[in-house]
């Protein structure tokens, strides 16, 4: 199939899959098999629908949290969440698919969500694809555990926890440095108006479900990217499974 034998519609398509894989050229059957899975599942994207293209770890347990995502955005009226894991894949060998799928998918849906747990695996490229153009602006991200740590940002209990869990949890520190950490924490979000106490940090600390028993630690760039989000109002801290649904409600 050749340019002039496209319709607008697939143009388009091809105009962003050449994109992707920086003007490769195609054998005919694999634009075919690209154009057959692109006719399938964008027109999905293209309904009065607002899609919401969830990315993250589709490994046991972290897996539990995106459904977490995907069913309470499912719950508003005129939704369509949708992992990539759940469509077809695109069946040539010789391409990087990845690529080809998840360009189509984030070009196209209305939104795109990540959820993040760890600092490895997959989510690591998905988020510096959705950390620039064309994609961010249409990006929010729900990291576990994070928090730019600044007395001005710890100024919610969310904020709080997230950097007690990273304190509580580090094995380079002894009990006495983790009770004068912890006690710093509270006593700088009391400041910014935070109400608890030492004792209720503890015990939400160990009420924690899903983490494993420990906290979640991210490399630097990963701290910056969640930042560049959390000053555009697109980063929504969370700790726990039931907070998760809670900030689910919040994004856009």
């Amino acid at each position: 199939m050749t340019g002039s034998e496209l319709s607008g519609d697939d143009t388009e398509i091809m105009e962003a899959v050449d994109e992707a894989l920086q003007g490769l050229e195609l054998e005919p059957h694999e634009t075919a098999e690209i154009l057959g899975f692109a006719n399938r599942e964008v027109p999905h994207l293209q309904t009065p629908e607002e899609s919401y293209f969830l990315l993250g770890s589709y490994r046991d347990p972290y897996i539990r949290r995106l459904r977490i995502v995907e069913n309470e955005l499912d719950k508003r009226l005129g939704t369509y969440p949708f992992l990539m894991g759940d469509l077809p894949e695109i069946d040539i060998d010789r391409l990087p698919v990845f690529r080809i799928r998840f360009t189509l998918l984030a070009t196209y849906a209305d939104h795109i969500v990540a959820v993040h747990e760890q600092d490895a695996g997959g989510e690591v490229t998905e988020l510096g694809k959705i950390s620039s153009t064309p994609y961010f602006d249409r990006s929010t991200v729900l990291p576990r555990d994070y928090a730019w740590m600044t007395d001005r940002n710890v100024e919610t209990l969310t904020a709080l926890l997230a950097a007690a869990v990273n304190v509580y949890f580090n094995d380079d520190l002894d009990a006495e440095d983790t009770e004068a950490e912890l006690q710093s924490l509270v006593t700088r979000a009391q400041r910014n108006g935070v109400e608890v106490s030492r004792e209720e940090l503890v015990d939400r600390i160990e009420e924690r479900e899903g983490a494993n028993g420990e906290a979640v630690s991210y490399s630097w760039v990963h701290l910056n990217e969640f930042r560049l989000f959390e000053l555009h109002g697109r980063c929504l801290p969370w700790t726990d499974p039931e907070e998760l649904r809670d900030v689910t409600d919040r994004i856009p």
